[in-house]
């Protein structure tokens, strides 16, 4: 794949992730701080309904697919997010580990901001080799 595509690829894949983070922050703040549950347990609930969002704008729009098996795809998108969760609740736990004062109120959110860092490029480069590879 050409430089160029793959950059315009990866800016849409994060202005659909930044989309995501609406959704996954708004989720995991009502969960975590107004119904009181567990921080990873909130994280995990904000994860899944990103992700559900996330597969149809980038099936639509970043990576314009064409797959009729949409379960299919939804299941392999589905797979790769689970896996990028993996990555962002252990950087959360490891974050946390390292820095214990970290814990506490808006410092949660910055270490959440990270861990969405990190997951971004798993779930880009996951979704354009795995769920969205265009079959020449």
């Amino acid at each position: 794949m050409e430089l160029r595509p793959l950059i315009i690829k990866f800016l849409k894949f994060g202005v659909v992730g930044a989309s995501g983070m609406l959704v996954h922050g708004g989720v995991l703040y009502a969960c975590k701080e107004w119904i009181g549950l567990n921080p990873f347990v909130a994280n995990t609930i904000g994860f899944i309904c990103a992700a559900t969002t996330n597969y149809f704008l980038n099936r639509i729009w970043t990576f314009r697919s064409q797959e009729k098996k949409v379960g299919v795809e939804y299941l392999k998108f589905f797979l790769v997010s689970i896996i990028g969760l993996g990555i962002n609740n252990g950087t959360l736990w490891l974050c946390g580990k390292l820095l214990p004062a970290w814990n506490d109120d808006w410092r949660f959110y910055i270490l959440w901001v990270v861990a969405v860092g990190v997951t971004t490029l798993w779930n880009f480069f996951g979704n354009m080799l795995f769920t969205f590879r265009q079959k020449h």
